[in-house]
């Protein structure tokens, strides 16, 4: 027996011809049987495509994908482009895998890449390590729909072999590949975009943004918690529309609860830019682009679409997936489910001495870091510091005194130069324990965060997600770090006769409790991390890319400090 259609009325908006119209919009069996054009229509709210999200780690908005998804559609996202490089950094294929059957537990249309850099380079411990034959087959799977982001853009540029094998079995399936080359301009970004390369989402400059364009590369315009490059690149809206997507990248739970793509278009609106370049931006250009069974409004079409009222102020007021109501008025009509628990966690824990720093040649110093015996008083010794960049996953790389007490270098709260450690979370049993022998954690100094006083840490710490930590003394720097150890997982704050942490047992990435509930508990550490003086909009978002070594210039792995510049480590006193 056929299942009856049903229909919707109101201004249609079709994003293939350009038009609004008045009309009803029918569909049966989760297809749209029927799109026709009636004047008597009254009603003022539009029908579009649903947003789809063209580039996010599903992982860091701290929710699995079942119960990420009963949040996203809120906002009329109907579907992802999804990298599960987070996971498989921890857990390999067997993460790529889960977070596949997760989300196929909800309608939600997720989309996953085979994640290129398993580990991003060789100078850091990872969980698990993904080979070109490893990414070859998951490329055959049917449900894997690209490459994903290719970060070793330094390999890239030198052809390196077993990137090349990897771009080439994507090319070979009619895949493809996802680019992440920052900073890269003119000859060089042509260069990377000649190896196969399609799209880039962490262009930060305009002129930047415009070289790759002319390469022949998409540009993906993010807007997250810790990258939001929404404004530098806006004007190509009103130019290169037809190249263009909207992506978060990483979006913590605290503001997937209030807006995910439906920001991207009001800000667009506002801005001047077409109405329906940017719809299509949100929904056309990346079905189009990564060949996504997801309705575009079309006669045929699954049945994925929103109702939403306002340009400029755009609200969206159902949310439609396979031809079901899934949101209602910002209510997710998802059930909750509950989700399994895989995860790698065999650090041990820390002792304060392990977070000491000696000074090199401490018997030339003052404890004001000036040279005495014998050398000028004028030349100070100098240490690599980082500088975090509120809004930016790029830092820079600054030279400092050190301050010394006894025989060590200590935090400076009042030049707001703290210490930083990244802590091995995988053990001596990790199957990438660096041979070397080097210590399973390293230490150095960071500009930006403000803390004056406490620590921040989190094993959320792109993209080989050892634990990460942030503090103004030693003593406060191991306790945020045992806290989130004890939790096989989590984000931490310690400071000021306070200690606070939200577990995250899904692979030490993600929470297995409701999403509304995780975003409170996020919003307390967040508040709890400003009150301690920190002055970035998301201190835990910035503080996990603090250990991304492909992103410029000077980044932390649990192996040394290291400069993307110079493609190697430096020392963190002297050099």
């Amino acid at each position: 027996m056929k299942t009856p259609a049903q229909r919707l009325a109101g201004q249609i908006v079709d994003l293939h011809r350009r038009r609004i119209f008045p009309g009803v919009v029918e569909w049966a069996g989760g297809r749209i049987v029927r799109i026709r054009e009636d004047k008597s229509v009254r009603a003022k709210h539009f029908i579009a495509p649903g947003f789809v999200d063209a580039h996010i780690h599903i992982e860091s908005s701290m929710l699995p994908p079942a119960e990420f998804a009963r949040w996203a559609v809120v906002h009329g996202t109907v579907a992802t482009v999804s990298d599960p490089h987070e996971i498989a950094n921890v857990l390999g294929v067997a993460g790529v895998d889960h977070m596949i059957r997760d989300g196929r537990r909800t309608p939600f249309k997720f989309h996953f890449g085979a994640p290129s850099c398993v580990p991003a380079t060789t100078f850091e411990t990872a969980g698990a390590s993904l080979d070109a034959r490893a990414v070859a087959k998951l490329l055959a799977r049917p449900e894997i729909k690209y490459l994903s982001e290719v970060m070793n853009f330094p390999g890239v540029l030198a052809r390196d072999p077993s990137l090349m094998a990897m771009i080439a079995a994507a090319k070979k399936r009619g895949k493809p590949v996802d680019g992440h080359a920052p900073g890269l301009r003119g000859k060089t970004a042509a260069r990377y975009a000649a190896a196969g390369i399609t799209t880039d989402h962490e262009c930060f400059t305009l002129p930047e943004a415009r070289d790759k364009l002319a390469a022949g590369m998409k540009i993906l315009i993010r807007e997250g918690s810790a990258a939001r490059n929404f404004a530098a690149l806006e004007p190509l809206l009103r130019a290169d529309a037809a190249s263009c997507m909207f992506c978060c990248d990483d979006l913590h739970p605290d503001l997937l609860m209030v807006r995910h793509l439906d920001e991207h278009v009001r800000r667009a609106i506002r801005g001047g830019a077409d109405l329906f370049d940017v719809l299509r931006c949100a929904s056309v250009n990346p079905v189009e682009h990564y060949k996504l069974d997801v309705g575009l409004l079309r006669t045929g079409d699954p049945a994925d679409f929103i109702v939403f009222e306002g340009w400029e102020n755009l609200k969206v007021r159902r949310t439609y997936l396979r031809g079901g109501l899934v949101a209602r008025d910002g209510r997710s009509l998802l059930p909750r489910q509950p989700s399994k628990t895989p995860n790698v966690f065999r650090a041990r824990l820390r002792e304060v001495e392990d977070f000491a720093v000696a000074c090199r040649g401490a018997d030339l110093l003052r404890p004001s870091g000036m040279r005495v015996k014998g050398r000028s008083k004028t030349a100070p010794l100098q240490m690599n510091v980082i500088e975090a960049l509120n809004g930016q996953l790029i830092t820079r790389h600054l030279r400092a005194a050190p301050r010394v007490v006894g025989r060590n270098v200590v935090a400076d709260p009042s030049r707001d130069i703290l210490k930083i450690a990244v802590v091995n979370r995988y053990g001596p049993g990790g199957p990438l324990l660096n041979k070397q022998g080097l210590s399973e954690i390293a230490v150095a100094f960071i500009k930006g965060f403000g803390l004056k006083a406490g620590a921040i840490a989190s094993s959320v710490a792109h993209d080989s997600h050892n634990v990460v930590a942030v503090g103004a003394d030693d003593a406060s720097l191991c306790a945020a770090v045992n806290l989130v150890i004890k939790a096989r997982g989590g984000i931490s704050v310690v400071g000021r006769g306070r200690r606070a942490v939200l577990p995250l047992p899904i692979a030490g990435l993600m929470s297995d409790q409701d999403g509304r509930a995780v975003a409170r508990r996020y919003t307390a550490l967040d508040a709890a991390a400003k009150r301690l003086g920190s002055k970035l909009d998301a201190p835990f978002m910035t503080l996990s890319f603090m250990a991304l070594l492909v992103i410029p210039d000077l980044k932390l792995s649990d192996r040394g400090l290291f400069s993307a510049a110079q493609w190697g480590f430096v020392p963190v006193q002297g050099g």
